[in-house]
């Protein structure tokens, strides 16, 4: 056996398909016959997955720690490495400077500029720039087989035998993608197209489908999509936005040819689809969105801290919505909990689409990152949970009815105050005495930040706490009002909370919400809505109901 074969591997082995078992691979069969074939197929096999593991303990300095240094590194150490003509071989894929101070730079190995799935190098410097390490795969029939990466097939025929193969929905999660890469795979080294495609329905995929770029024929597939039964949920640990030490539930992955990884996927919950946090990577797509993976348990750094906020606060919610209404996940039947952090630049708001949450980071100046705040991801997967009952439609008074159960349960799930967006707002607008986005206390108290909104103002330009401020406004401006309006219902919910408490407010609240209100409930209906609801609940002629009448006649909705 070659010497090289046994040194210690950084990265996890992941056999070629259809490979035999890593115990016969390495191991020496001094005492058992093997077929001609099998040994043949031994052969290649050690020469097309090469673990290669180099730990330099006195090592050359180099004047920077980039990929350049690393090339020159290599090319003087071939033979210690058995990385044959690497500045032609190799082409880098990314250079990562760490918290200690060391710099990674990661090759693929290459044919002709065309990546060899599956085989990477990676040159580890000191923050002394000197070469302390090289680890990796390489594939070694390469140097030996010259393949031909000539293509006749297109990309687009590619993707429709892919599409095929895979039995692809029409809807799509996101547009699929199309790479040209060298395919190591029983023996030959094919150029294929690696597509993926992700889509959702009864059976979810995220599959990666090979296909030979002169043939059309699909060579290899595998489904990608990290499955509950796959994986293993633990504990976890991150730090948020503000700092504060989150406990989370993530899962242990393993990803092709990079070893075990973690992502913050909690699948911990019975007849949960599950908690996912993407990364939507700042681009206003959500094509390039993906599941968000660390390389431990603890996500401690600065860009993960607004995915932490998201992945704690969605599964707070989540308990919520299970402990105190029995309610399981957004649809009450388990649907997965998505987020997706990180979007747009600059982007003060986040949203519920229909399908996720997403999170914007702010602008530093009026908003920080808005996953932070706890209300805000209650408020925004309360529209989630209106969306699969009373569905109310977004405009005008049941638009503001909409927006207002959203930041009542805002303030429910995060019960330290009865304001909304307090964790979110930059030190500039603390410091112009913006503190919060609404308040449900003392509406007045705060100023509609829209200057077109505040044309249809009667009291000044604050959000109004009585029907005597409502903002008549087009549906071209706020929809009609649904957030500048909000505020005379949250004000009524508060007032009722304050007679009753914030347990028994949520339960006649939400009774109302999944029970009585329709697409086009305006503030009447909620009034009768949530009155109805406190008599089922707590009986005709209860201080709960007198409180909630007591509450709607406060701020004048009859």
């Amino acid at each position: 056996m070659k010497k090289k074969l046994i040194l210690p591997v950084a990265l996890s082995t992941v056999m070629l398909a259809g490979s035999i078992p890593v115990s016969s691979v390495f191991a020496q069969t001094a005492d058992t016959k093997v077929t001609n074939s099998v040994q043949a197929f031994k052969a290649w096999n050690e020469k097309a997955n090469v673990p290669l593991f180099v730990k330099e303990r006195f090592s050359e300095k180099y004047s920077s720690s980039n990929s350049s240094e690393a090339l020159n590194y290599l090319k003087k150490n071939e033979g210690k490495t058995g990385i044959n003509n690497p500045d032609k071989n190799l082409k880098v894929k990314s250079v990562q400077k760490d918290k200690l101070g060391m710099t990674h730079v990661r090759f693929n190995q290459a044919v002709n500029g065309v990546s060899v799935e599956g085989s990477e190098v990676v040159v580890h410097f000191n923050k002394n720039n000197e070469v302390v390490s090289v680890n990796g795969r390489v594939n070694q029939t390469i140097a030996d087989d010259a393949v031909d990466t000539a293509v006749s097939l297109s990309s687009e025929s590619a993707l429709k035998t892919a599409l095929s193969s895979v039995s692809a929905p029409e809807e799509l999660t996101y547009e699929p993608t199309a790479e040209l890469v060298v395919l190591p795979f029983e023996g030959k080294n094919y150029t294929t197209y690696k597509v993926n495609v992700n889509f959702m329905g009864d059976e979810p995929g995220n599959w990666f489908v090979f296909v030979d770029a002169k043939t059309g024929e699909v060579i290899d597939k595998y489904n990608g999509l990290m499955h509950a039964d796959e994986m293993t949920t633990q504990k976890g640990a991150g730090k948020g936005v503000h700092g504060e030490h989150r406990e989370l539930h993530i899962t242990q992955v393993k990803e092709p040819n990079a070893g075990t990884k973690f992502a913050l996927a909690d699948y911990s919950h019975e007849n949960l689809g599950g908690i996912v946090t993407y990364d939507a990577k700042n681009d206003n797509t959500s094509s390039n969105d993906t599941l968000y993976v660390g390389n431990s348990a603890a996500f401690i750094g600065d860009y993960d801290r607004a995915l932490v906020d998201a992945h704690y606060n969605s599964e707070k919610v989540y308990e919520y919505y299970l402990n105190e209404h029995g309610r399981n996940s957004l649809d009450g039947e388990g649907m997965a909990i998505i987020s997706k952090v990180h979007y747009g630049n600059n982007y003060n708001n986040a949203s519920w689409n229909g399908r996720w949450m997403t999170y914007g980071d702010g602008d530093g100046v009026f908003m920080t990152s808005l996953s932070a705040g706890l209300d805000v991801a209650a408020h925004e997967m309360t529209h989630g949970v209106i969306t699969h009952s009373a569905n109310l439609v977004y405009r005008n008074q049941s638009g503001a009815l909409n927006e207002s159960f959203a930041d009542v349960f805002g303030a429910l799930v995060d019960d330290s105050d009865w304001e909304m967006g307090e964790d979110i707002m930059a030190p500039a607008a603390k410091a112009d005495g913006v503190t919060v986005l609404r308040s449900l206390s003392n509406p007045n108290s705060v100023v509609v930040s829209n200057e077109q909104r505040r044309a249809y103002s009667t009291n000044g330009g604050f959000y109004p706490d009585h029907m005597d401020e409502f903002y008549h406004m087009p549906t071209s401006v706020d929809g009609g009002g649904v957030h500048v309006n909000s505020s005379i219902t949250n004000h009524a919910a508060y007032l009722i909370g304050q007679e009753i408490g914030r347990e028994k407010l949520g339960q006649i609240y939400y009774r109302a919400l999944t029970v009585y209100l329709t697409p086009n409930s305006d503030f009447s209906d909620a009034r009768q809505a949530i009155v109805q609801s406190a008599i089922d609940i707590y009986g005709e002629g209860s201080a709960e109901v007198a409180a909630a009448n007591s509450g709607f006649d406060a701020v004048g909705i009859d």
